[in-house]
C-alpha cells in the first residue's frame, strides 16, 4: 500500500484529502471493502450510465482489485480490476475502470490507469494487455499506448472497442 495526495482541484473539494492506494486479491478484501467497491461499480456502470447489465460477472474472485481509497471516510475514489491471462481474454486485462464523480477532472483517472498498467506488467511480464473500452474513451486509453484491436461493437447498449497495449518486453 502507498499513499499519495491528489492535486488541489477547486471543483471537487479534494484539496485536503489524501488517497490510500492498495492492490488486493479477492480473498484479501474485507466485507466492507468489497461492498464499497461493488457499490461504486454499480453507481457508475449501472445507475449513472443507465445501463442495466450483470455487473457481477463471476470474475471478481480471480481478479486483483486496485483501489484508491479516500481518506478519512474510506470511500472508493477510483478503482480498476486486473484479470490474469485466460480469464476474459488470452492476455491479462484491465477493466471496470472508474473514477468516482467527485474526483473526475483531478488527474486521478490517469494515475489509476498508469498504476493498473504498472501492476499488470509487474505480475504478467512479457504479455500484451487488453481492455474493452467504451468507444468515447478511446483517445484517453490511446494516450497510454493502447491501440484499437477490434471493430467497434455494442456491449450492453454502449459502443465499445477492444484495445491492446503491446508488451514492452
Amino acid at each position: 500500500m502507498t499513499e499519495c495526495r491528489i492535486k488541489n482541484h477547486p471543483d471537487t473539494g479534494t484539496d485536503n484529502e489524501s488517497l490510500r492506494w492498495d492492490l488486493r486479491a479477492f480473498d484479501e478484501l474485507s466485507r466492507h471493502e468489497l461492498y464499497s467497491i461493488l457499490a461504486a461499480r454499480i453507481a457508475v456502470f449501472v445507475v449513472e450510465q443507465d445501463c442495466p447489465y450483470p455487473e457481477l460477472d463471476g470474475r471478481d474472485s480471480q481478479a486483483l482489485h486496485l483501489t484508491a481509497w479516500a481518506e478519512p471516510d474510506g470511500s472508493v475514489a477510483a478503482y480498476a480490476r486486473i484479470l490474469p491471462p485466460n480469464t476474459r481474454f488470452i492476455e491479462p486485462s484491465i477493466g471496470r475502470i472508474l473514477t468516482a464523480g467527485p474526483y473526475r477532472g483531478t488527474g486521478l483517472g490517469r494515475a489509476l490507469v498508469r498504476r493498473a498498467i504498472e501492476q499488470t506488467r509487474s505480475r504478467f511480464p512479457d504479455h500484451d494487455i487488453r481492455i474493452s473500452a467504451q468507444r468515447h474513451l478511446g483517445a484517453f486509453y490511446a494516450s497510454f499506448g493502447f491501440s484499437d484491436d477490434s471493430e467497434p461493437y455494442d456491449e450492453d447498449g454502449i459502443p465499445h472497442v477492444d484495445m491492446r497495449l503491446v508488451s514492452s518486453g
